[in-house]
């Protein structure tokens, strides 16, 4: 899939404010600092369109982009707010479930998660509530370029360990990324668009 046009079109916390076109919706989130608004600009071609910053916990919103105005990115706040109140992540905690429980244009989630990491609880605790909820996600490591092939070979290995002593019968696909390097890039927009063709041969 070659990526045409990107554009911002709402931020808000309230889902009945999120748009009502009826085209299919990725969601990306991941732990702060996790790389994902690199992962975005370097997925959409463009630098600035999702917001990078060296705080952890920037994107306090839920951010829709219209990509080739024919499916929506869906940039949603981290979890583990390294920086953010108590507070604060009580109520992305509460906007970010109700998203996922009630958004029904939402087709696939990619969860990112830093290669450079062995698997972390809060990562395996988002995982589990995906998979009781029936949402379906995606595995995408980020920063891939920080590490050697055989370290993150070994991490994949283990998160796919820990998952199989959770219970879970299958292993969801894994992208590997780097934004800088511009790896996985092709992998995952060629994903989305054989999700979009499926979705498309279905309507008609």
């Amino acid at each position: 899939m070659k990526i045409k046009t990107a554009e911002f079109v709402i931020s808000n916390t309230d889902i009945k404010r999120c748009p009502t076109d009826q085209i299919p919706e990725y969601a990306f989130i991941g732990r702060s600092n996790v790389g994902k608004s690199s992962l975005i600009n370097m997925l959409v071609n463009q630098n600035k369109l999702a917001k990078t910053s060296g705080r952890p916990g920037k994107t306090q919103l839920i951010n829709h982009f219209k990509i080739n105005d024919e499916w929506f990115l869906v940039d949603l706040p981290g979890y583990g707010y390294a920086q953010v109140s108590k507070s604060k992540r009580k109520v992305f905690q509460e906007f970010i479930t109700e998203y996922f429980l009630k958004r029904e244009q939402l087709v696939c989630t990619f969860l990112l998660v830093d290669s450079r990491h062995e698997p972390q609880k809060v990562d395996l605790e988002f995982m589990r509530f995906l998979g009781e909820h029936e949402i379906p996600f995606m595995l995408v490591f980020t920063k891939s370029d920080k590490l050697k092939p055989g370290a993150i070979h070994k991490n994949l290995k283990l998160f796919e360990k820990k998952m199989l002593e959770a219970g879970w019968g299958a292993i969801p696909r894994a992208f590997v990324t780097s934004a800088t390097g511009k790896d996985g890039k092709e992998e995952l927009l060629e994903y989305i668009g054989e999700l979009n063709t499926m979705i498309a041969s279905q309507e008609e």
